[in-house]
């Protein structure tokens, strides 16, 4: 297996950069993660050689035919799917969308989605048109303030008759949570609603297994796993061919092509399928998904190391508030807090100043952060990626601790 830190780190040209005299430390990942060369070599050569639409019958055009084909089954390996259910999109926002359109057109007035208040926007407007367009009732499942994590009891309790879709997160971006999705699932199965899992957050830390989850639709972005701007869609292969999706008369009728409208993004595509080869090469195994299943399974367990390291670190802070679950509960590398007396922004910019990178405000999980009342100023958020080292995380928190002085 090579999943040395320093190899790995060598592949980043990213980490070649200084800013104010310091080597970049990025904790910017949750927010969308560095990229390697091999990524970014596979879009170049793709675009300068095979360049081409689809399905014609000449050599570039069936040179992209095939380099997307193997684009969709690296994702499928990725999620544990089949490549047929494999839909590629603008980004998790705009499949969401697209998803939520070709659902509501299902729906009647008064048939329920039930959603989180752990939960992205793009795992909640989506949901709120349908309601406006449609009728359909929205229901909102509470988040323990104190712990981050969902009120399960109230979960169980949202479903009723008219439930038709239970949107769930998979991890939380603002607090590193991570849900119990494949119980949460069951419920839904149980209730006779699909599922659909946002996966943004969780993917570059742990390998999906949409079998295992049992979930009807998942969703992930290639971007916070080291590929491009891209989304992805998991959809069960007799769902994806039954939809009433939005689409051209003239376009192709099966899955997964019926879901994607117009000339799809072959570059990202063919980026996203050499984003899944990256981590696959970490690991070792007879095949790409024994390769993921090894190097995610390596990168955990150095992922929890750092992310201890960082929460006891800030913890120990006196004017530091570290919020979401602790290390010893489920949850991503990712580890988000605010500095008494001192707006988020004003510490990501301290930050900067030693070359350590890291996020602020909302993350677009605005309701986390109303719940938690945090205001405008929201958390500061560090998340931690293959790439980041034990010596970055004491960085950042001795940045935070000059903070106090």
């Amino acid at each position: 297996m090579c999943a040395d830190l320093a190899a790995i780190r060598a592949q980043f040209p990213a980490l070649q950069r200084n800013h104010h005299g310091h080597p970049v430390a990025y904790f910017d990942g949750p927010g969308g993660t560095q990229v390697p060369w091999a990524v970014g070599e596979a879009m170049t050569q793709y675009l300068y050689r095979h360049n081409a639409n689809t399905h014609w019958n000449y050599p570039s055009s069936q040179e992209t035919d095939r380099m997307l084909a193997g684009a969709r089954q690296a994702l499928a390996d990725f999620l544990g799917a089949t490549a047929e259910e494999i839909v590629f999109g603008a980004n998790m926002t705009t499949t969401t969308f697209h998803l939520a359109r070709a659902l509501g057109r299902r729906w009647q007035a008064g048939d329920e989605v039930i959603v989180t208040q752990l939960d992205h926007q793009a795992n909640v407007a989506p949901w709120q048109a349908i309601a406006r367009e449609r009728g359909v009732v929205l229901r909102t499942v509470r988040m323990l303030p104190e712990s981050g994590q969902l009120d399960w009891a109230d979960l169980e309790k949202a479903f009723t008759p008219r439930t038709r879709l239970l949107a769930i997160g998979a991890a939380s971006n603002a607090l590193g949570t991570i849900n119990d999705v494949s119980r949460a699932v069951e419920i839904a199965r149980g209730a006779g609603a699909l599922s659909f899992v946002d996966a943004v957050h969780y993917a570059p830390h742990a390998l999906v297994d949409v079998g295992v989850i049992g979930c009807d639709f998942l969703a992930c972005s290639a971007y916070k796993f080291y590929g491009p701007h891209i989304g992805v869609l998991y959809g069960r292969a007799a769902l994806l061919n039954e939809l009433d999706v939005p689409k051209l008369d003239p376009a192709p009728n099966q899955a997964p092509e019926r879901m994607e409208t117009g000339t799809q993004n072959h570059e990202g595509m063919v980026g996203a399928g050499a984003a899944v080869d990256f981590l696959a090469a970490l690991g070792g195994g007879s095949n790409r998904r024994a390769r993921l299943t090894s190097a995610m399974q390596a990168l955990h367990i150095r992922a929890t190391q750092l992310v201890t390291r960082l929460w006891e670190g800030l913890q120990s802070l006196k004017h530091v508030r570290v919020f979401g679950p602790p290390p010893s509960a489920p949850r991503t590398p990712t580890v988000s807090f605010t500095v008494s007396g001192v707006p988020s922004s004003a510490v990501a910019g301290a930050l900067a100043a030693r070359g350590v990178f890291v996020s602020h405000g909302d993350f677009y999980a605005t309701t986390v952060i109303e719940r938690l009342g945090l205001g405008e100023e929201g958390l500061v958020r560090a998340g931690c990626a293959c790439y980041t080292s034990p010596e970055e995380v004491e960085r950042l928190i001795e940045g935070v601790a000059e903070l106090e002085d």
